[in-house]
């Protein structure tokens, strides 16, 4: 996780890439908010937040 010097970022997320793909999930709720990413590794994106949303809230804060 990291900030973008400059970039406003209202809604905590992150980005999760895959080959030339990427998506934004937001982290409360967690969902795809912005891009795309083939739905097994988007499935596999939302599995692995929600069993780390707690840390992932923590990082952001």
């Amino acid at each position: 996780m990291f900030a973008e010097a400059g970039g406003p970022h209202h809604v905590a997320h992150f980005h999760a890439y895959y080959q030339n793909e990427v998506g934004i999930y937001s982290l409360d709720p967690i969902e795809l908010i912005a891009g795309s990413l083939p739905k097994r590794q988007h499935r596999l994106v939302e599995a692995w937040a929600e069993l780390h949303q707690v840390e992932l809230m923590s990082d952001w804060r």
